[in-house]
């Protein structure tokens, strides 16, 4: 089966809405954050076949399924880096004092001359810190190997040590991290929109189901009264 042959329902990576709320059903979380960049907010182009929706959108959708009262921020910007992520989008996450929270991964810190990758960490780990102090479950994911701006002859490097950043400090503060680096997904003909940037739907629809099968595995392994 093709991807263009491929629908929402037939994707053999995709869980319905129904049987991914039902991997949460009895989920802790009320107050949803997501912070960063456009790969936070889901941005991408439609893909056939598919609900028009980003990842982070369909998180909220199925809590809902279990938590109607679930309350929901989505503070992501186009463009924005960790440090600008930092001075422009904390304090709304602070005042909004979430149970779960999505974090950037650095991406567009990548898109300079030459990374400072130390610089990179640090900040990173700073918005960690920031991060922890709500208490909040925290999620991230990596990048995937399609995500690939060609002006950068060493992007792939890039990719793999922002990458490796990502998932140190994830293991460090216990986030959720969906590693999207070698997922099969990668492969995909028409997983990237029109700027061969971001997922298209599509892919914005595996991302939601990875990152439910990782908040399930958080469930499984949290003790019940």
């Amino acid at each position: 089966m093709t991807a263009t042959q491929l629908t929402e329902e037939s994707d053999p990576f995709c869980l319905p809405p129904l049987d991914a709320a039902a991997l949460l059903f009895d989920t802790p979380w009320s107050r949803f954050a997501v912070i960063g960049d456009s790969l936070s907010a889901g941005t991408g182009d439609a893909s056939p076949g598919y609900t028009d929706a980003g990842w982070s959108d369909r998180i909220a959708d199925i809590l809902r399924r279990v938590r109607p009262d679930l309350e929901y921020l989505n503070t992501a910007e186009i463009g924005a880096t960790t440090s600008r992520t930092l001075e422009k989008q904390i304090d709304r996450l602070l005042e909004f004092a979430p149970d779960l929270l999505h974090l950037p991964c650095g991406a567009n810190d990548l898109a300079r001359r030459r990374p400072d990758f130390d610089e990179i960490g640090r900040t990173l780990r700073r918005m960690y810190e920031m991060a922890s102090r709500t208490g909040a479950q925290l999620t991230t994911f990596t990048l995937g190997r399609a995500y690939v701006v060609p002006v950068f002859s060493d992007w792939s490097e890039r990719v793999t040590r922002v990458n490796d950043i990502t998932r140190a400090l994830a293991d460090e503060y216990g986030a959720v991290v969906v590693d999207m680096w070698d997922h099969p997904v990668n492969d995909r003909h028409g997983l990237l929109s029109a700027d061969r940037i971001h997922f298209s739907t599509s892919g914005q629809a595996v991302m939601a189901t990875e990152m439910v099968k990782g908040l399930a595995g958080v469930l499984s392994r949290t003790p019940r009264a």
